[in-house]
């Protein structure tokens, strides 16, 4: 399932998305895309603390009096600090035996180090270096953390607050929700309680306890900035966005209520430096608990698919499908041999809700299914032709290939013709928008298509004259074609023939 949310409110200049993990591997500062769950929480021990009233100035007189209470992060921070480890990492990459980085001829700057390149070209391996923070989730040692914490490492070194040091083992990581989960042999842990990150509010305060360049420990506290935040990496989770500090070596700490409860793992920022610029984002636990509740019980995740292309809602699309609202995900491809297929989706419906929860942008679509498993049941309300429609569905493994679609057999069956053309058929929204009411899109053109100037975007309408709305169809007029066949292109508001030389 593809995921097209974006993050609307960054307007003003292009942000750089970065991890926040410190150190070469897993990537220090830089790109990345990430993913999920749902787990029993330990039983949370009393940890909140009483906020501490801040009364106001004195009132101007006529006015009525204001008391602002702020909470008090000192009890949480002192209690649940405890289960707060510092994580260091060691692997190995690859480096030229005079100490320089192999590139390749492709490489701009192949030239340049190539004059210190060892001739012979031996290479050997050079030690690297990575840190981050995790959390303790139970007495016998297992630690949640992010994957890309943890991606590539050798070495795995577990640093508690009482600055015992233990060597870690990584059960398992996800790097589609960037979790990973560890185990140290040791027993009797302070642990974290995990709360609810669907109960979570726009404007709660919530505080994050970690390492941030190595200075463990740290606490650093803000407010919720929104939820089910999606960043357009082809995530599966919906992000806690928050304005609390985090900076590299926060990756894998605990984001906490004023409950004293995680809530999320602090995963990624947005920045232009590399470091903290207001926009931080956290992986709801309620994913990360399910993902490390998989990795517990079998050492794998496996992951829900429905088996959709989606589109966001705008104003246009709620304007011709006659919705009240632009809210909802809008299916544009349905996948051959999908759980949605099976269910009765079609290209042109707009989900409206799954298990009863309203579906406004379209990333609240696979971010609902995150929590999933293969072989759940979800009821899907449908918005077609008007009325709303319930359709029942199966979800399958993520891991499961999808079966071969039309365009693929096109494109085999075609070697033979030598006509190089890879189509489809028009989806009822691309025939909506275009007028025009039969025809395949073509999805690839090579060969003697793509030399006769067929281009990607152009839509079939006939060969040699006879109209044709299937594959099969082309087949048979083109099986017949000795030397060339003539097609009739719709190019924007155009119509043109192209003859193409099949021989």
């Amino acid at each position: 399932m593809q995921n097209e949310g974006a993050v609307t409110a960054i307007t003003a200049k292009r942000l750089t998305l970065a991890l926040c993990a410190a150190g070469v591997i897993g990537g220090a500062v830089g790109a990345i895309a990430v993913n999920h769950n749902n787990a029993t929480a330990q039983a949370p021990a009393t940890v909140a603390a009483a906020p501490a009233p801040v009364q106001a100035p004195p009132a101007v007189a006529g006015a009525p009096a204001a008391t602002v209470s702020l909470p008090d992060f000192t009890t949480i921070a002192k209690q649940n600090g405890k289960a707060v480890v510092n994580i260091r990492v060691m692997g190995t990459t690859k480096t030229s035996a005079r100490g320089m980085p192999q590139v390749s001829p492709g490489d701009p700057f192949y030239e340049f180090f190539r004059q210190f390149q060892d001739p012979r070209g031996s290479q050997r391996d050079a030690p690297v270096f990575g840190a981050g923070s995790g959390f303790i989730v139970s007495p016998d040692g297992v630690i949640l953390t992010n994957a890309h914490v943890v991606q590539g490492a050798s070495e795995v070194t577990v640093k508690l607050a009482d600055r015992r040091e233990f060597r870690a083992k990584v059960l398992g990581s996800d790097p589609r929700t960037d979790v990973a989960v560890l185990k140290i042999d040791a027993k009797g842990l302070p642990t974290v309680p995990l709360g609810n990150a669907r109960a979570l509010q726009t404007g709660e305060w919530v505080l994050a306890i970690g390492s941030p360049f190595g200075l463990e420990s740290t606490v650093t506290a803000g407010v919720v900035s929104a939820t089910g935040r999606s960043l357009g990496n082809d995530s599966q989770v919906q992000f806690i966005q928050t304005d609390v500090a985090v900076n590299p070596g926060n990756s894998g700490g605990p984001l906490l209520n004023t409950r004293g409860e995680v809530v999320g793992i602090n995963s990624q920022i947005y920045s232009q430096t590399g470091g903290y610029q207001g926009l931080s984002f956290a992986i709801p636990i309620d994913v990360a608990a399910r993902i490390k509740d998989q990795i517990v019980a079998t050492g794998k995740v496996q992951h829900a698919k429905l088996g959709v292309s989606i589109q966001e809602v705008d104003q246009s699309f709620a304007d011709s499908f006659n919705l009240a609202s632009p809210e909802g995900a809008l299916v544009a491809n349905v996948e051959r041999g999908s759980a949605a297929e099976k269910a009765g989706l079609k290209s042109g419906d707009v989900v409206r809700k799954v298990n009863g929860q309203t579906i406004i942008a379209s990333a609240d679509l696979p971010g609902t299914l995150a929590v999933a498993k293969p072989g759940d049941k979800v009821a899907l309300d449908v918005w077609r032709d008007g009325k709303i429609v319930r359709l029942n569905a199966t979800l399958a493994n993520a891991d499961d290939k999808a079966a071969p679609d039309e365009r693929e057999e096109v494109a085999a069956a075609d070697k033979g013709a030598k006509l190089g053309l890879a189509l489809r058929p028009l989806e009822p929204i691309e025939r909506r928008q275009s007028g025009i009411a039969a025809g395949l899109v073509i999805e690839d053109a090579r060969g003697a298509a793509a030399i006769a100037g067929v281009a990607p975007g152009d839509v079939l309408l006939s060969v040699n004259g006879k109209p044709v709305n299937s594959v099969d169809q082309v087949r048979d007029v083109v099986g017949k074609s000795s030397k060339s066949v003539a097609l009739l292109i719709q190019r924007g508001n155009e119509r043109i023939f192209i003859p193409v030389r099949i021989g």
